[in-house]
């Protein structure tokens, strides 16, 4: 896929960093396969071993859980906090005059926008629609989110009328104390009947310096309201629910070697299978990967591969039943009975965006 020339500037920036752990990297099976010789509290324990240090809040441990299939089994329980070497931001430019370095990114229509103050400025032209206004005519001045208040007013589905026209972007310095969740995910997958979506809850699962993998952005629900999202260069951005959050993976988090000529590992699903980056060491996708975006390979047992970002959508879907990702709250609330039930968490719905007169767009060149 080609990129827009201006999103070259996200691409070269991506940050790759590769660990490879003597302790895991000589087993003469993958770390995470289950065998008679290991206990679930051993499988628990090198699952954590797959996390930064300075992510793990507490655990792990081992508890019961059930999951969204029904299924009664065992899990790994694990809190951890986002900790990333790589920056977070920028987002929104300030004036129509600066350049993509201090812009966001946006997924559209299947492609990756470079959001600097040239796209803003023609953001009317570039959906054919004269009500798109984010910046000041007289002055060139953006209208950013600057502050908590006017993050939540605009970082939701139903954005408030004073935020429309808007480039919304939060900052995690508005969350207060370090936010952390409560992973608990099964050691051994369960393969359900049906392929299951993720839900928002949960997202698809946890990169390895505690960074969620959250489902797809709801694009249509921004635009909606004549507001932009932007992700930052690492594919991240900031919601008051979440805190800092990926929507796609660009190389930026912790990456684990696998087989020579296989792609890195770079995080756990929430059905206990492993997410492996996009390409293998030959640049290439592999070949064989279902709609849940996995397939089996060598000793490496189902894993998934992450999508293109402008997919928008880092897996396909799941294939086994879904654990539990519970902020502090969630937890607080749960304490004395069992904390994963997973079949009992309703999806819960999106409020539609209000309505405009559709358009159409120009015709791509």
């Amino acid at each position: 896929m080609s990129f827009p020339h201006s999103v070259t500037y996200f691409l070269l920036c991506s940050i790759s960093v590769i660990y490879t752990p003597l302790s895991l990297a000589h087993d003469a099976q993958h770390p995470l396969a289950i065998t008679s010789s290991l206990s679930m509290d051993e499988q628990a324990a090198r699952l954590s071993q797959f996390f930064d240090k300075e992510v793990i809040v507490s655990g792990p441990k081992v508890v019961d859980c059930t999951l969204s299939g029904g299924a009664k089994t065992q899990c790994l329980q694990i809190e951890v906090q986002s900790v990333t070497d790589h920056e977070q931001g920028p987002w929104c430019p300030n004036t129509v005059n600066e350049g993509i370095q201090k812009g966001g990114m946006m997924f559209y229509d299947g492609e990756v926008y470079g959001i600097d103050g040239g796209f803003i400025k023609n953001l009317a032209q570039f959906f054919n629609d004269d009500q798109w206004q984010l910046f000041n005519p007289k002055t060139g001045v953006v209208n950013v989110t600057r502050t908590k208040k006017a993050c939540a007013a605009a970082a939701k589905p139903d954005v408030e009328d004073e935020y429309r026209n808007y480039c919304v972007q939060c900052q995690v310095s508005y969350m207060g104390n370090a936010l952390t969740t409560t992973y608990i995910i099964p050691i051994k997958p369960v393969i359900d009947k049906g392929l299951q979506r993720a839900n928002e809850f949960t997202g698809y699962g946890v990169a390895f310096n505690g960074v969620k993998f959250d489902v797809r952005a709801p694009i249509e629900h921004i635009l909606g309201a004549y507001t932009l999202a932007p992700f930052d260069a690492c594919g991240g951005h900031v919601n008051l629910h979440v805190g800092y959050h990926y929507h796609a993976a660009m190389g930026c988090s912790t990456q684990w070697r696998s087989v020579a000529t296989h792609a890195p590992i770079i995080g756990l699903a929430v059905d206990g299978h492993l997410i492996y980056s996009r390409l293998n060491a030959d640049g290439q996708e592999p070949d064989d990967l279902d709609s849940c975006r996995g397939h089996r390979f060598a000793n490496l047992g189902y894993h998934y591969h992450v999508n293109l970002p402008a997919k928008n959508q880092i897996l396909g879907c799941l294939k086994g039943q879904q654990g539990c990702a519970l902020d502090q709250k969630m937890m607080k609330n749960k304490q004395g009975g069992m904390l994963c039930d997973a079949s009992q968490r309703p999806l819960r719905p999106l409020r539609p965006p209000k309505e405009r007169p559709p358009k159409e767009r120009p015709p791509k060149e």
